[in-house]
């Protein structure tokens, strides 16, 4: 099953000065199999903020290599359902959180990411992650 990678995992691994050694292996394995899926909200908020313009060209290619979904009008529109169904329980979340969320739903994808607020999420919405 194909996985899509959240912001929080590429960024402990390309951009911390150490990087975290078991995510490190966990995302290798995965790339290796050929099971890693990237969305374009994701690229941009690993992008933002990059200063050194090398580390930017870098960290762009490398990304460049690995499956894109293209985003539909049903994912945005699954997102905010998502949204609302969590906003209804307290639960609170960023548009890019609930769009991944709608992603892997619409696209039977699993999520790999170290944010907790994803463990909020999945006791109310119908959402897997890679553990």
């Amino acid at each position: 099953m194909k996985v899509l990678v959240d912001t929080c995992v590429w960024s402990r691994v390309l951009r911390y000065k150490q990087a975290d050694k078991d995510l490190t292996k966990q995302l290798t394995n995965l790339i290796s199999d050929g099971r890693v899926v990237i969305i374009g909200p994701i690229i941009q908020e690993l992008l933002s903020g990059i200063s050194k313009f090398q580390q930017f060209e870098e960290i762009k290619e490398h990304l460049s290599s690995f499956e894109s979904i293209p985003l539909k009008k049903e994912h945005f529109e699954k997102a905010a359902e998502f949204s609302n169904i969590c906003r209804k329980k307290g639960i609170q979340g960023s548009t890019t959180d609930f769009l991944i969320c709608a992603v892997s739903f619409l696209e039977n994808l699993l999520i790999f990411t170290v944010d907790k607020d994803f463990t909020k999420y999945q006791k109310n919405l119908p959402i897997r992650t890679f553990e």
